[in-house]
């Protein structure tokens, strides 16, 4: 009778012990990965994997040995962890051969700066040296440092002018598994973190950088080069584009922003303008800290050299062992953090709409002075999309919600902060679907018929005015939205605009819901066996009026532009009109022409825009 007690005793012993062990464990790391049961949006392209990474600190230096030896014995001193190897690569760029009488002064300095790396004890992995033959200079000195062997291979890039906290290092690597090695809670549209603290915003009349003292971690589309890790599937996606643009010419200019002032004064010398152009054509981000009193764990001294023509001095406070508690940084998860693109303006990824439930919440966070634009995106091309997100960014218009059939594409646009309907979803909820019993030939047109006739009952039961449009047209400036609007009408079309407009009312809202919707899925059908118009605006006209409601016809001619088989130019353009607009089958050749012509084509041969236009929020 006392054997089983004592074998109990024992094994509540050994497991009390392994609890112990692991929270001692937990605690002695000075951040530790978020909770397995943490969810998020954002899909992911590494599969879980502990903590197995490789990490290599990649030095560039030039002809500062005091600046060097600072960097490198703040790097020695920084708290690893054993059995985690750090590897640590000094690249010594050459300095530029001449017959002047400095020349042998030039040597002893780049000699000095060998024998001091050569010396210099790393003891927690490998130390290479590169020394140049010639002067590379700091764009290759960056873009040459590191090719990933590897997903699971990070680089830290640091400049010899840095200084680096004894904490750094448990940050990264905690920053790696929750934001990388989580398969849960990562995004292959996050190309690394940056230590330095957050000072600048590139777009130019950009808001000013506001975090609340609550914010230590977010995310933001500027590489900061003051401590960059990076992460190696983005890295190696920028070197191929870049080889490709290099190589055919194409300069890394982006309307708006600061850094292509940069560029246009320093050309090769400096790689950021490249970087920055590859991250605003992909739409990715960068993860930044934020800590009260000008604190960083990665400190600049600014020293003479490329980018300062004298010594500027430390730009921050650098975080020692007694500045940060082993819980100060909450690494939350990426689907609460806040993200914002080149201006420091909010962007608010992942807005998918799917019921009416959902569609009621996105509209009342993008409506303006309640208003609402609904985009059809049923036909448009990409690259047309992308050129009306373009001028929508131009026109600092943000109150729209774009529609159409579930693509990747539109899935994309909701990662880069644009609301989306998906239309395949959405109308699923509504039992009339099912019944109607058409051909499959037809879905993409009744999809974009039902989905805007009950996105057009949401917002009116939200007492929004909405508008309806297509992709096929171009807004030359806001006063569409400002259009005087007779009290005597609740309903306005355009039909070979494909332009549809319903005022906020209590009668518009009660004929479109109790009178009218339910008629819509017969009109659908009716039409789709005759020879009548097919487009919303024609069709919803047709209703209404059969039903005796008065529908006001916008003077197309006056209200826009059609262009076409005409030439169309700069010259033609009549500023004085609304919008421009084109049939939906005019070829993409046509079209490209035109606009491009008049100045009306924003995109470039990334299908990007070709500038970045700040409003301050």
């Amino acid at each position: 009778m006392v054997g089983p007690p004592k074998r109990h005793f024992l094994f509540l012993f050994i497991l009390s012990l392994c609890v112990l062990l692991l929270y001692s464990y937990h605690h002695s790391s000075l951040l530790s990965p978020i909770s397995s049961e943490t969810t998020t949006q954002f899909p992911h392209h590494v599969s879980t994997t502990s903590d197995s990474f490789t990490l290599t600190i990649k030095v560039l230096t030039f002809n500062r040995l005091h600046a060097l030896s600072r960097c490198l014995r703040s790097l020695a001193r920084a708290q690893y962890l054993p059995g985690n190897p750090v590897h640590l690569h000094v690249f010594i760029d050459h300095f530029v051969p001449s017959n002047d009488s400095n020349m042998d002064q030039k040597l002893r300095e780049s000699h000095k700066i060998l024998g001091f790396v050569d010396g210099f004890e790393w003891k927690w992995g490998q130390k290479m040296v590169h020394y140049r033959t010639t002067n590379a200079g700091l764009q290759a000195q960056w873009l040459e440092a590191w090719w990933p062997t590897s997903d699971n291979e990070f680089a830290f890039v640091v400049e010899d002018d840095l200084e680096l906290s004894p904490l750094y290092y448990k940050f990264l690597r905690s920053l790696i598994l929750n934001y990388y090695n989580n398969a849960s809670n990562s995004s292959p549209h996050i190309y690394g973190a940056t230590l330095q603290r957050p000072r600048f915003v590139p777009g130019k009349h950009g808001n000013k950088l506001q975090l609340d003292g609550g914010t230590q971690l977010f995310l933001y589309q500027l590489v900061g080069t003051w401590g960059q890790l990076l992460f190696p599937k983005p890295w190696k996606e920028f070197r191929l584009w870049y080889d490709q643009h290099k190589a055919k010419g194409i300069k890394p200019l982006l309307e708006g922003m600061v850094t292509t002032g940069w560029y246009k004064r320093m050309g090769e010398r400096i790689w950021t303008p490249w970087f920055i152009k590859f991250i605003h054509s992909r739409g990715y981000f960068n993860i930044y800290t934020n800590f009260e009193h000008e604190r960083a764990l990665s400190v600049s001294h600014r020293d003479a050299g490329v980018n300062y023509g004298k010594t500027a001095g430390p730009d921050s406070q650098l975080l020692d062992e007694n500045s940060l508690l082993s819980n100060l940084i909450n690494m939350q998860p990426l689907s609460k953090m806040k993200w914002y693109d080149f201006c420091f303006r909010e962007v608010l990824p992942g807005r998918v709409v799917m019921n009416l439930d959902d569609l009621g919440a996105v509209l009342h966070s993008v409506q303006r002075e309640q208003t609402i634009l609904l985009v059809s995106l049923f036909g448009a091309s990409e690259m047309i999309t992308r050129n009306l997100l373009c001028h929508f960014e131009r026109l600092n218009i943000q109150n729209y919600i774009l529609m159409g059939p579930r693509s990747d594409f539109l899935f994309d646009l909701a990662r880069r902060g644009h609301p989306v309907l998906d239309a395949d979803q959405f109308v699923t909820t509504f039992g009339v679907y099912r019944s109607l019993g058409f051909q499959e030939s037809n879905a993409m047109l009744i999809e974009d018929v039902l989905v805007k006739a009950y996105a057009i009952k949401k917002s009116l039961e939200c007492s929004y005015n909405t508008w309806v449009i297509d992709g096929n047209m171009l807004f030359l400036n806001t006063n569409l939205f400002l259009e005087s609007i007779d009290s005597a009408y609740d309903f306005y079309t355009g039909e070979s605009l494909e332009l549809y407009y319903v005022k906020s009312s209590p009668s518009a809202h009660k004929i479109w819901t109790d009178t009218f919707l339910n008629d819509v899925p017969a009109l659908v059908n009716k039409v789709l066996h005759s020879k009548e118009s097919k487009s919303f605006a024609y069709m919803m006209t047709t209703l209404l009026e059969h039903k005796g409601f008065r529908v006001k016809r916008l003077n197309e001619k006056s209200f826009g532009m059609k262009i076409g088989d005409q030439d169309f130019n700069q010259s033609s353009l009549d500023v004085s009109k609304r919008l421009v607009y084109w049939p939906k089958d005019l070829s993409m050749d046509v079209i490209h022409k035109q606009l491009q012509g008049s100045s009306l084509w924003n995109i470039d041969e990334d299908s990007s825009c070709t500038a970045v236009v700040c409003h301050k929020s």
